[in-house]
């Protein structure tokens, strides 16, 4: 039996589906689906057993995990970089995971779980080091603290302890996610209903729309995590990112030639796109002034000598081909 908290999210309802492909039904996915858009994520997956996260967490601290469970993947997380209700951010993300900690410690089952990139700040380096880690807001807080405090010395379980520094993902079942997805997404969804997109002004001393970040299609986060479940004697932290740095420009002009192409359109080059008013910028709203990352690029060092060695998609083709996805269904009527 594998859990899966967060299941019915993002990044937890690809790697069910990932799991499905290998013929394992024997999930429990435990969520908090108050918010009822989730079931389009996991309407045609297969499971066990779903539990609500709440519920799940009284179990937990109760009796420790259900019999039977060989691995917990904890992807369940309040991932908005923009809540200010901090006591809630460290309840469901430090304090939750706290308890899952203690349960696969005590049970000596493997826990993976997320982290992310946000623990570096606005400069990095992306490396994983303590004195690397310089969260900017509640969220980025609560994830360095469980980090901390799970690889903490005399902390470490009997089993496997594997936490993954996600960068920017982005690709299929995010919908849910609102104004937290994926900016492929949001500049999609822009085309579809303008025929134009927008970026943010510059920024930390990059020109408009050349900030950079790191961005991983989720089939490339999902491959990771389950090369640890394959490989169980694996324990650390580890960035998961492409160790490639691109624009906000690139995945504007991926989206813009991926719609384009379903519409029969010829492909264009930036300077294209610009001069035929197809991108635009706009300021950065204030709330993220002073917040926002640049740039940030994964030093994958630790990951490639665990053993991990995939082929990224880069920008050009994973978001094209995930805005080609997002496109043809926002034109194709329920």
């Amino acid at each position: 039996m594998i859990v899966v908290t967060g299941g019915a999210g993002f990044i937890g309802s690809n790697l069910i589906a990932a799991l499905n492909l290998r013929d394992r039904r024997d999930v429990i996915l435990v969520d908090d689906l108050s918010d009822t858009a989730k079931i389009q994520n996991i309407s045609d997956l297969t499971i066990a057993d779903y539990i609500d996260k709440d519920h799940f967490q009284k179990i937990v601290n109760s009796s420790g995990l259900p019999a039977g469970v060989e691995a917990v993947f904890h992807q369940g997380a309040c991932s908005d970089t923009m809540v200010s209700d901090g006591r809630y951010v460290m309840e469901v993300n430090f304090e939750y995971s706290k308890s899952l900690l203690r349960a696969c410690a005590d049970s000596e089952v493997p826990l993976i779980y997320a982290s992310s990139a946000s623990v570096y700040g606005a400069n990095g380096p992306f490396v994983e080091a303590a004195e690397n880690e310089h969260p900017l807001n509640a969220y980025a807080y609560s994830k360095t603290l469980f980090d901390r405090f799970a690889f903490a010395e005399g902390a470490y379980p009997a089993s496997q302890l594997v936490g993954l520094r996600y960068f920017n993902v982005y690709g299929p079942r995010e919908g849910h996610k609102g104004r937290m997805a994926s900016v492929a997404w949001h500049l999609t969804h822009q085309y579809f209903e303008s025929g134009s997109v927008r970026l943010f002004e510059g920024s930390g001393g990059y020109q408009a729309g050349e900030q950079r970040r790191d961005f991983i299609h989720v089939d490339d986060v999902v491959k990771a995590n389950l090369f640890f479940l394959d490989n169980p004697k694996e324990s650390g932290i580890f960035n998961v990112g492409t160790g490639n740095a691109g624009t906000f420009n690139d995945v504007a002009l991926a989206v813009i030639n991926a719609c384009r192409e379903i519409d029969g359109e010829t492909r264009l080059l930036l300077e294209e796109a610009l001069h035929q008013g197809l991108l635009g910028y706009f300021p950065m709203p204030d709330g993220l002034v002073g917040k926002y990352q640049s740039y940030t690029e994964a030093d994958i060092g630790r990951l490639n000598a665990a053993g991990f060695s995939n082929n990224f998609l880069d920008v050009g083709e994973g978001v094209g081909r995930y805005a080609a996805e997002l496109y043809s269904k926002l034109q194709t009527p329920n």
